[in-house]
């Protein structure tokens, strides 16, 4: 990580945030550290109010010439951006894996992802931009699609990369500036690696700011009259003050939050193939993942088989150092989020549930827990876990788990597994939901597929394909005449 030749040496960046060069922060500095091992990995800039003031002036300053630039060097900069990611790529999977606790495949996956996004950007490029309207001879009326100005992006420590990169690179593709805070717990994986390959790929000084920053600068974002627009991926809890904050100033949101998300499993469902989704929804990355199934409804007729099979997968599955190459989960973020879990299973178990597998913890490696005999009104049934549990819950009907995955005010995805496709059907058209996967398992998102969520999930908005048009820009109505009318006064 030392090299000379690594995009990411320290010398770079350490003690600095990013404004198209490297400068020092108001706010000082910030050490973070690696959770498998509790060392230190690094120190970043931290920015305070003053830092988000500038950065919004040098952005909203930038923004004009960026936008009225060639739109082919704009997409050839992206393209470059993700020719630095294959560059680099062993490079930055150890940063990512080292950063947030991932295994390997996971590291791979969100450089794979971030990629993606980076060339779904370029092709923005050659994209309408608007349409033509109806409009009297000698007249064009025209609605065409206008960026916002500068963008604020914030973005959490369990995928930073792609949670940060989604945003970051439509906001751009579309002609606007973006000053970016990533979490303080992944200040490279979701903010200098993206400020470097950027560097790298020849973005013009300006457009783009990097801030790792606490709450102060997630406020100052919010409240700075030079930034219109917030796009937050975070907890609902506190997407709700960013909403407020936000909406008070009357900027435009895109709230992408967490969800109670269940994997129904019907009982003509394969039961090995059930418990393969089950577990994948439930543990992958420590179940850190907005999109984790945090509800697994089974069919009271293939209920015993599939949790016999899921117990067997989480008493195997091996918990340790993501760095060793030989462990399935690593650990969570931190030991405050391993305290808040502990405390749900605890109190889950107090209140009735039956714990088959799991349930310890060692430091911050939490080891995969199957609870069964789950019911609405326990902890688990009802609050986002953020880690590695399967909380199981039986039903009858087909109407009761419907009834069942919909006792929630915020659900971002729903699985169903069942080969009657007309039965999974009946059962998607019937629960609210963001996204939806029949026959397959709640955690799955693609840079051209639009994704988020609704209420307690979400404001609405929507990262993705031709739903990133509508979050970055603003329709604005043009009207071209030949010549100017006389008007009767």
């Amino acid at each position: 990580m030392t090299d000379a030749t690594a995009l990411l040496r320290p010398a770079v960046w350490q003690d600095r945030i990013f404004n198209g060069g490297w400068i020092s922060a108001h706010g000082g500095t910030h050490i973070f550290t690696e959770p498998a091992t509790g060392e230190q990995l690094g120190r970043v800039g931290l920015a305070n109010a003053d830092d988000v003031a500038r950065a919004a002036a040098e952005a909203r300053a930038a923004q004009p010439a960026w936008a009225a630039s060639d739109y082919k060097e704009r997409a050839a900069i992206f393209r470059r951006a993700a020719a630095v990611i294959a560059e680099h790529h062993d490079e930055l999977a150890t940063w990512i894996v080292r950063e947030t606790g991932a295994i390997r495949p996971k590291a791979d996956l969100e450089l794979r992802e971030a990629t993606a996004h980076l060339q779904e950007a370029a092709a923005m490029l050659t994209q309408p931009k608007g349409q033509l309207l109806a409009s009297p001879s000698g007249q064009m009326s025209i609605a065409r699609r206008v960026p916002h100005g500068v963008v604020g992006v914030i973005s959490p420590f369990n995928f930073p990369l792609i949670l940060s990169i989604r945003s970051i690179a439509p906001a751009l593709a579309t002609g606007n500036a973006v000053v970016h805070k990533p979490d303080l717990q992944t200040p490279i994986s979701g903010g200098v690696l993206i400020a470097r390959i950027f560097e790298a790929a020849g973005l013009p000084e300006g457009v783009l700011h990097v801030l790792p920053g606490a709450a102060e600068a997630g406020q100052a974002m919010c409240s700075h009259p030079g930034i219109a627009m917030i796009a937050f991926t975070g907890s609902t809890a506190v997407g709700r003050s960013i909403g407020e904050l936000a909406g008070r100033n009357l900027k435009k949101m895109s709230l992408e939050l967490g969800g109670k998300n269940s994997l129904i499993v019907l009982d003509d469902a394969d039961p090995d193939v059930a418990a393969a989704n089950v577990a994948w929804g439930a543990y992958l990355h420590q179940g850190q993942i907005c999109m984790a199934a945090g509800r697994i409804l089974l069919q009271r007729g293939i209920a015993d088989a599939v949790i016999e099979r899921v117990v067997a997968k989480a008493r195997a599955l091996p918990v340790g150092d993501p760095m060793s190459g030989k462990v399935a989960l690593g650990p969570l973020i931190s030991a405050r989020q391993v305290q808040r879990l502990h405390a749900i299973v605890e109190d889950s178990i107090a209140a009735g549930a039956t714990l088959l597998a799991g349930g310890t913890y060692d430091r911050q490696y939490y080891q995969p827990t199957v609870l069964a005999g789950v019911r609405p009104g326990m902890r688990c049934f009802e609050e986002e876990l953020f880690g590695p549990v399967a909380s199981v819950t039986v039903f009858d009907t087909d109407q009761e788990a419907i009834a069942l995955a919909s006792a929630t005010t915020g659900c971002l995805a729903l699985g169903v597994i069942s080969p009657s496709l007309a039965r999974a059907m009946h059962i998607a058209d019937r629960v609210p939901a963001g996204h939806v996967h029949i026959n397959d398992q709640t955690v799955l998102a693609e840079a051209h597929a639009p994704f988020g969520g609704g209420g307690t999930s979400g404001n609405g908005g929507r990262h993705g394909g031709t739903a990133d048009w509508d979050e970055f820009t603003q329709w604005q109505w043009m009207t071209v005449k030949t010549e100017a009318p006389r008007y009767p006064f």
